[in-house]
């Protein structure tokens, strides 16, 4: 497992622990969540292009 994919799955836990102890997700129902949350994590990072975010004008 590369670092990319290492750091995701630390982000992915994360999340996951997080609405297990909101109560979004359950412990019963970890696994049916855990790898759309994983892939997407993944993809956010891995997607190259830059967040365009608002531009300034200078003129």
């Amino acid at each position: 497992m590369d670092k990319i994919q290492d750091k995701a799955l630390q982000v992915a836990k994360e999340i996951v622990v997080k609405f297990v102890e909101t109560g979004r997700i359950s412990p019963s129902n970890f696994t049916a969540h855990f790898s759309r949350i994983y892939l997407e994590v993944l993809r956010t990072i891995t997607e190259h292009t830059p967040y365009q975010g608002e531009t300034k004008d200078t003129d």
